[in-house]
């Protein structure tokens, strides 16, 4: 991506040059300088580099005097819709090409279209030269029970002793648009067998930056004939920047089946998009559909019509989607996922049976959980449902679950409390002692794998509304970790040092001054399944939670060492959560399992999995003595916070 900045920069200096005219260069969101600095040493005259971001201006400043650049490079801390022009202004002319990396996996996400139009009518020239000179917009209809599953809640079917119970959603889920913001992934990690494409990859829209840009909302239509018949639900999207008017100069974000000849480049910042169509739309093979794609200067929604019905152009609204059914606002997409998740379920509903029965008084704790009507339809005689005040989604659970419950016919079965769990009192419970605590558990708050241990303070909180015998599921959890190899993920926190010869090490400094700061004994939230990693040790359980005793008043501790099993880089420990539902039945957050001899790992897609980077990384070549790696892990009880110290 940089070199390809770098011949962009190079072939727009030199059209510039060739026309007779100094190279006037005005670089928005400059960053380290980088592209500023590949413009002065291709040429340019003179470069104005533009960063809002305090720290970073002032580490620009530094790296363009550390490689020689500050006479031909002016670094102004200001946001670009600031900026002015003129002699006692903070650029003395307008600029004659605009260099830009103000792109995200959506395109216009962080705002690159205002920050375009504004440029074009106040900071540069007329017919100036661009880097990026544009962007292309592909979409592709596919249909997914996967990815669907995280944007809709499927009927789930109970077995239970008067007969099948069905679980359905409300209508207002059924018919909710969902919220305009993206899901993007990384979609090279979706296997072909979990998608069915149904259109051929189209151009949906672009953007020449050298012109004029309009960032006010607007739609884009093309049509589509599909390749095959199938229940279209899915838009999938990504992008590709030409870096020179020719399109020579090409940069793409497509997935692996569109370019399967061309190397990949991986990249985290720059990811695919997965849009959800508001309903899903059968559609034939052979007979043309309408794909329209909306867009404000922030983001971008879809909504698909039959061909005919094209004409009418009133029914597509420019209005970015609003949730209805606050399903969207309180659960994020993994956390569809992992609720149509029907093996998951199906083990709660086998451990639910063993502890229920007609006399159970249930009190169920955790964020939008379908554990109540499980509870209910498997027998409890009394469901309280706890919704905790500590959220500023409470307005959303305590909605979705009153929609939610009427849609069931249950609304006088299961009673929802709404306060905090120290402050509850006998009569929230009709003065019965609950003889039954359950929860996934799951808080929409929650970051890292045992933030969820919130489910024991206040199992804790409640317990003098608790039966002396009260039957506790998940009965205990336990924290797992292992050492990997990442395939490249450790890019992240690896040191840029050189970057396409110019040295960027200020900013390393930087960036581990911050880590040192407080981050570097910190583990750090990622959905594994979408980063490749092969494991170098054993799992390991090195601590344990027993959700049937209080949380205790001392902090919980431990340390020891791991052996290295694998030849590799100990990029980092992987931690996550283990739930003990009962003595038989226990739920992974984290590791499924390590899939070959080779050590690849399967993740629980569902759910982020806490990564600690090691701040060095040590390379085992022999199998001989791969070597071991010592830690230290101690849970203060009185944050619940969960601090790591690991030695290799």
């Amino acid at each position: 991506q940089n070199e390809k900045y770098y011949q962009g920069i190079r072939a727009a200096v030199s059209r510039v040059k060739e026309r007779g005219e100094k190279a006037i260069v005005l670089d928005i969101g400059t960053g380290t300088g980088l592209l500023s600095m590949m413009a002065a040493s291709a040429g340019a005259d003179f470069c104005y580099a533009i960063e809002v971001f305090k720290p970073m201006a002032n580490v620009a400043v530094k790296i363009v005097e550390k490689n020689g650049f500050s006479d031909k490079i002016k670094v102004i801390n200001k946001h670009s819709t600031e900026v002015t022009v003129g002699p006692d202004g903070d650029m003395e002319c307008r600029a004659n090409i605009l260099v830009t990396e103000l792109f995200d996996t959506e395109l216009i996400g962080e705002g690159a279209l205002p920050t375009y139009e504004h440029a074009h009518k106040y900071l540069v020239q007329e017919g100036c030269e661009a880097v990026p000179h544009r962007a292309t917009v592909y979409v592709q209809l596919v249909e997914s029970k996967r990815m669907w599953s995280w944007n809709k809640l499927f009927p789930i079917h109970v077995e239970a002793e008067d007969g099948e119970k069905i679980i359905v959603p409300p209508s207002e889920m059924e018919n909710c648009p969902g919220l305009p913001s993206v899901c993007d992934i990384q979609l090279n990690q979706m296997p072909s067998s979990d998608f069915t494409a149904l259109s051929d990859v189209v151009t949906m829209f672009s953007v020449d930056f050298s012109k004029p840009v309009q960032s006010a909302s607007t739609c884009y239509r093309v049509q589509l004939e599909p390749v095959k018949s199938g229940k279209a639900q899915i838009v999938l999207s990504w992008w590709d920047i030409d870096m020179d008017p020719s399109g020579m100069i090409n940069c793409s974000m497509a997935p692996y089946w569109v370019k399967p000849t061309s190397n990949l480049q991986w990249r985290d910042h720059w990811m695919q998009c997965v849009y959800f169509l508001p309903n899903e739309e059968p559609v034939l093979q052979g007979e043309k559909v309408c794909l329209t794609a909306c867009r404000d200067e922030y983001s971008v929604w879809y909504k698909l019509q039959k061909a005919r019905e094209e004409e009418n152009k009133a029914d597509v609204h420019v209005e970015s989607p609003v949730c209805r059914c606050h399903a969207h606002l309180l659960w994020n997409r993994p956390r569809f996922g992992e609720l149509n998740d029907r093996d998951r379920t199906h083990q709660y509903i086998k451990s639910l049976r063993k502890v229920l029965n007609t006399d159970s008084v249930c009190l169920c704790i955790s964020d939008g959980s379908l554990l109540p009507l499980l509870a209910h339809y498997l027998g409890a005689k009394q469901v309280q449902y706890f919704i905790l005040l500590y959220s500023s989604l409470q307005c959303s659970l305590a909605f979705f679950s009153h929609i939610f419950f009427k849609a069931n016919n249950l609304e006088d079965k299961i009673k929802v409390l709404e306060a905090r769990p120290e402050l509850l009192k006998p009569s929230h419970f009709g003065d019965k002692k609950v003889s039954v605590v359950v929860g996934e558990p799951f808080f929409s708050t929650s970051l890292l794998p045992w933030h969820n241990l919130y489910f024991w303070y206040a199992r804790t909180a409640v317990t003098s509304h608790l039966t002396s015998s009260v039957t506790v599921l998940p009965q205990s959890a336990s924290l797992h970790m292992m050492i990997v190899e990442f395939q490249d993920l450790w890019r992240i926190r690896s040191p840029c040092g050189i970057c396409e010869g110019f040295d960027v090490q200020t900013m390393d400094d930087m960036i581990k001054d911050s880590l040192n700061f407080r981050e570097s004994k910190e583990a750090e939230p990622h959905p594994l399944w979408e980063y490749p990693c092969k494991s170098l040790s054993d799992p390991l359980e090195v601590l344990t939670f027993d959700f049937r005793e209080t949380v205790p008043q001392h902090c919980l501790s431990t340390e020891g060492s791991v052996n290295l099993l694998r030849k590799g880089k100990s990029h980092g420990a992987v931690l996550w959560m283990e739930y003990h539902l009962d003595a038989d039945i226990s739920i992974s957050t984290g590791l499924m399992q390590i899939s070959n001899e080779k050590g690849n790992c399967e993740w629980n897609p569902h759910c982020k999995q806490a990564v600690y980077f090691f701040s060095s990384v040590i390379e085992s070549e022999t199998l001989s003595d791969p070597g071991a790696v010592t830690y230290a892990i101690n849970f203060d009880t009185k944050t619940g916070e969960i601090a790591l110290d690991f030695k290799l």
